[in-house]
């Protein structure tokens, strides 16, 4: 077993938890973590012994979505292109990224032969909401929020959205970033299940036992059923457009729109950047805040 520093890992019950452990960081994905959580994946799928993977988070937080925390991040700068850089060479530089960082990893997760399951609790944001939502089952505890809320700084969505909650409800919240509730998601089929906080790992573990009482290779079979016929039915072709207008996205920051964030993040660090950008959109529709 490696010897993992940003996430835990944990034989137990004929499976294996995989806890997103940046819990001051609200377990933000930065490179070391997606590549720990890579390698963990990797492990577990050579282990006969693990019939399920689990995915959660440390510190009551799913996770906050990419790590935008450092001061080269792609939050509200640039709002153009550099002078010394080209168009197309700055779009090329984000869609080989986006097919590297995001798509090449949804589709092993999407294609892997043990099932995934999502224990989302509390934030569950952005790129962290697409890990959640590629995961074969995502089972909610009552406080978890999903969103997209990088959309508002210039980023874009994913089409996993699109596909679990339909045209509409995808749009409702993808255009906006706005919050998705635990009961909101059931409703619009983000999730399969909500369930009280202190019972969301007993759940996914007494999941992975029944799992466990039907044969592997069956299991295996009936894992690609399903996520190969979505496949043929044009998800990868979705995805892959998915990447090239992610970088498109990526582009459209906008001096207007992105220049204050910005002059806030150099004044106030990340906090003053999320409240600067966030602010506006208070209280969200089913977010936390709307209920107080």
């Amino acid at each position: 077993m490696s010897d993992y520093q940003t996430i835990l890992y944990e034989k137990q019950r004929k499976g294996v938890l995989i806890t997103l452990n940046r819990p001051r960081a609200l377990n933000a994905m930065n490179e070391d973590l997606m590549k720990e959580l890579d390698a963990a994946l990797a492990e577990a799928e050579t282990d006969p012994e693990i019939r399920a993977v689990i995915i959660t988070g440390a510190g009551g937080a799913f996770s906050a979505g990419e790590d935008i925390s450092g001061p080269d991040a792609e939050t509200a700068w640039p709002y153009g292109i550099p002078a010394d850089t080209s168009l197309n060479a700055t779009y090329n530089k984000f869609r080989d990224a986006d097919r590297k960082d995001i798509l090449g990893r949804q589709l092993y997760r999407w294609q892997y032969p043990k099932p995934i399951i999502g224990a989302v609790s509390g934030w569950c944001l952005g790129a962290a909401s697409w890990l959640a939502l590629t995961c074969h089952v995502t089972i909610a505890a009552d406080d978890a929020v999903f969103g997209q809320p990088q959309v508002r700084h210039g980023a874009n969505t994913d089409f996993i959205w699109v596909a679990l909650a339909g045209f509409k409800n995808a749009l409702r919240y993808s255009l906006t970033g706005d919050h998705v509730d635990a009961q909101e998601a059931l409703r619009i089929g983000l999730v399969n299940q909500v369930v009280p906080k202190n019972e969301l790992l007993e759940t996914c573990f007494k999941f992975v036992e029944r799992i466990a009482l039907v044969p592997p290779e069956t299991v295996k079979i009936n894992l690609h059923i399903s996520t190969m016929g979505l496949e043929m039915m044009g998800l990868r072709k979705a995805w892959t457009l998915n990447s090239e207008l992610a970088a498109m996205a990526r582009l459209t920051k906008r001096e207007e729109f992105n220049k204050r964030l910005e002059e806030a993040k150099k004044k106030g660090g990340l906090a003053a950047f999320l409240q600067e950008r966030d602010g506006p959109f208070q209280p969200e529709p089913f977010g936390p805040k709307a209920k107080k």
